[in-house]
């Protein structure tokens, strides 16, 4: 086996599906476009939804990339051998094209020919879809895994929980999936040890999905006509079995990272499981608010959504850079070689470098003065208890109002002669999520990603509004930063320095419903970035484009690069009304908008 380093790796990756036909695309946005259903994109096919729905790419139908992905769901358990809250997904996608005999001999190829990752064939293990009443069992796969190489007794037959995808929802494309494990040399934990066991013997490495059902409300499965493949490996975990070290956090992703804090410290990665853990929880959290801070739709802190996320990170890692002994201003110094080491890969954090450091200093700050009116509230409860034991609701309360952490409650208390109810912090805790995961699913239902007839066509009054801002205000320089779609609204970010009067807002209102009126046909055509520019047509986030794109065209009102869906004519849309013109942010203005 190979010890590739991460970006030998990256680049071996994109090279292998290059030579085999597919366009290389850019990572997508860590901030979902609209998607209302997840706060931050969580997987490498996130971005491609559209597409594997049946939305021709105009990139063509075989595309491979290296995609950012956050998720926080298990943040507490950072700082063990393998959790992380940013990772890189590697996929390819074949979108109607090739399917399960050219997948797996590529992923048998790419796995074990010397000329890529070289791993031992007879150290493989891979699973299928064992079949049940919905779907047939997947012989095929498994018959194309004993053709590459696979002995029958190294493939296992394993139910949906563990081999089968989808649907995103209760309907929609879903099939079952073909996964490849790595045997870690651990004896087997019973005589029916398996890659469905969780004893450490068997590492996953790859994972191809097969969409050839479609999920029908009535709860059957139909075989789609447009059956896709959507591969992905993560980075982190194939590069540390390749360098065959015990922990994600001993790669050479991290050890120029792990090297600054332990500069920064004084103090040494493994001396100790605590210090050990302090780091990693460092280095990870650090490392995740670089990305979010630093994509292309930068976030900064707040008590909501991404912003929130954001700051818990942030103030973890404060938390146990001071359990360290350390001080102020260190977090953005481990920022500033997280940017070096990745800048070349994402070159938006090269070009948002400030903005992140920045972003991190400024939180540390409001934090060194959260803890002050925090330790205040605190000394308040303690001189006003009655018994002995702070209850879990005020410990949470403590948590929630004034970012405390609860280990810092349970510290104070301690010093205090006091005990925690942490049983009901962590009950309390569990509440909070739970809210919170049910806001972030209906906060926006309908998102533009069901592809329901009136997101689509506010969808496509996105483009007449912006168009109408430019007019109106008379500056070119006016540009999107953010939309978000509802079954209700549109909700529409963009810069400019001051409020609109109300006298542009009813001229930009006026715009658009003229565009409505005039019934002009909404006409895509596909043409290379450059001609879409020399075309004068609008186009944001250039990093996230191909070499080729849809350009909408709607008359003289609108020429814009996006990846759709859209109404076929303005007139379809209805009568365009601005519900509230207000600031999102420095520089940021925002609009949210109606059709009637």
């Amino acid at each position: 086996m190979k010890k590739l380093t991460a970006s030998e790796l990256r680049k071996m990756w994109l090279n292998f599906y290059k030579e085999r036909g597919h366009a290389l695309i850019s990572s997508a946005s860590l901030i979902p476009e609209n998607d209302p259903t997840v706060l931050f994109t969580t997987a490498g096919m996130h971005p491609l939804v559209p597409y594997l729905l049946g939305q021709k790419h105009p990139q063509g139908n075989r595309l491979a990339d290296v995609q950012k992905c956050v998720r926080t769901g298990d943040i507490e358990e950072v700082g063990d051998p393998s959790h992380l809250t940013f990772f890189e997904m590697l996929g390819n996608w074949s979108l109607g094209d090739y399917f399960k005999k050219e997948m797996i001999a590529w992923s048998y190829e790419f796995l074990t020919d010397e000329k890529y990752l070289g791993i031992d064939p007879a150290k493989l293990s891979v699973t299928v879809f064992a079949g049940d009443d919905d779907c047939p069992r997947d012989d095929e796969s498994a018959s194309y895994w004993e053709k590459a190489g696979i002995p029958r007794e190294r493939i296992y037959f394993l139910p949906k929980g563990h081999n089968w995808w989808g649907p995103a929802g209760t309907t929609g494309p879903c099939g079952p999936d073909t996964e490849m494990f790595v045997d870690t040399g651990k004896p087997a934990c019973s005589p029916e040890c398996s890659p469905a066991c969780s004893c450490g013997k068997y590492l996953e490495v790859w994972n191809d999905v097969f969409m050839q059902y479609n999920k029908t409300a009535e709860g059957k499965y139909e075989p789609l006509a447009q059956k896709n493949v959507d591969t992905g490996m993560g980075l982190e975990r194939t590069v540390k079995t390749l360098q065959g070290v015990g922990s994600v956090y001993e790669t050479d992703l991290f050890a120029p990272i792990i090297a600054e804090i332990e500069r920064l410290t004084g103090k040494k990665y493994g001396s100790d499981e605590a210090t050990t853990k302090a780091i990693r929880v460092i280095a990870d959290h650090i490392r995740t608010a670089v990305m979010i801070i630093g994509d292309e739709k930068g976030v900064v802190c707040s008590n909501v959504d991404q912003g929130y996320i954001l700051r818990r990170l942030l103030r973890r890692a404060v938390r146990y850079i001071k359990q360290l002994g350390g001080g102020m201003g260190i977090l953005s110094d481990v920022a500033r070689v997280i940017i070096k080491e990745y800048e070349d890969v994402y070159p938006e954090l090269r070009r948002n470098a400030d903005r992140v450091t920045g972003e991190i200093d400024a939180e540390e700050q409001r934090f060194e003065k959260t803890i002050t009116s925090g330790m205040k509230k605190f000394a308040a409860i303690r001189d006003h208890l009655v018994g002995d034991t702070i209850a879990g609701n005020t410990a949470f309360k403590l948590y929630d109002t004034f970012g405390f952490p609860i280990e810092m409650t349970v510290e104070l208390a301690n010093e205090a002669g006091l005990k925690v109810d942490t049983e009901g912090f962590d009950k309390a805790y569990k509440e909070h999520q739970a809210k919170s995961q049910a806001g972030a699913e209906q906060k926006f239902k309908c998102g533009l990603a069901d592809h329901s007839d009136r997101t689509v066509k506010l969808h496509t009054a996105t483009h007449l509004l912006h168009a109408a801002l430019k007019r109106v205000l008379h500056d070119d320089s006016v540009t999107q930063k953010g939309s978000n779609i509802t079954e209700e609204r549109l909700r529409f970010d963009f810069n400019f320095p001051r409020p609109l009067t109300p006298e542009e807002i009813k001229a930009v209102e006026d715009e658009v419903n003229e565009a409505i009126t005039a019934h002009i046909p909404v006409v895509c055509k596909e043409m290379t970035l450059d001609e879409a520019k020399a075309i004068g047509a609008e186009a944001h986030f250039e990093n996230k484009y191909g070499e080729r794109v849809k350009v909408y065209i709607m008359g003289d009102k609108s020429t814009e690069v996006c990846g759709g869906p859209h109404a076929e004519n303005t007139g379809d849309l209805g009568h365009f009304r601005i519900m509230k013109e207000q600031s999102s942010s420095a520089g940021i203005r925002r609009i949210k908008a109606t059709i009637e």
